[in-house]
């Protein structure tokens, strides 16, 4: 495992973002821990840019609330952080829906934004 705490908490301050906008159906919250080009793919066709995970996150029931496990992270480039972890979307009247999550983050400024996003179900 190569994962390094500063990447971690690289990775947990753009996710923690991104899941109190997830728990409180707030898709704009969400799609302001993307960047402006970010290439997304939930489950459902991918979409490239903010407009596209405004209208993804909108789509999902209230009361969807999301849990993330890092598992991996890895530094390709400076100002890039890959991670890949474990995703624990529950819902109010189904059963939860684990997945795993593909993520580049990248500095934009003094900020880090995801800017490729991947979901992919492991049944």
């Amino acid at each position: 495992m190569t994962t390094t705490a500063e990447d971690e908490k690289i990775l947990s301050s753009v996710l923690d973002r991104w899941k109190a906008g997830v728990d409180a159906h707030r898709p704009e919250r969400v799609a302001a821990t993307f960047t402006e080009d970010a290439v997304f793919q939930g489950l459902h066709p991918y979409s490239v840019g903010r407009p596209g995970v405004v209208a993804y996150y909108d789509s999902q029931p209230l009361g969807m609330k999301a849990a993330y496990r890092v598992l991996e992270t890895r530094r390709p480039a400076d100002g890039v952080v890959l991670g890949y972890l474990d995703v624990e979307f529950s819902f109010t009247d189904r059963p939860v829906l684990p997945v795993k999550l593909s993520m580049l983050v990248t500095r934009v400024g003094d900020d880090w934004l995801i800017s490729h996003y991947q979901v992919s179900r492991l049944d």
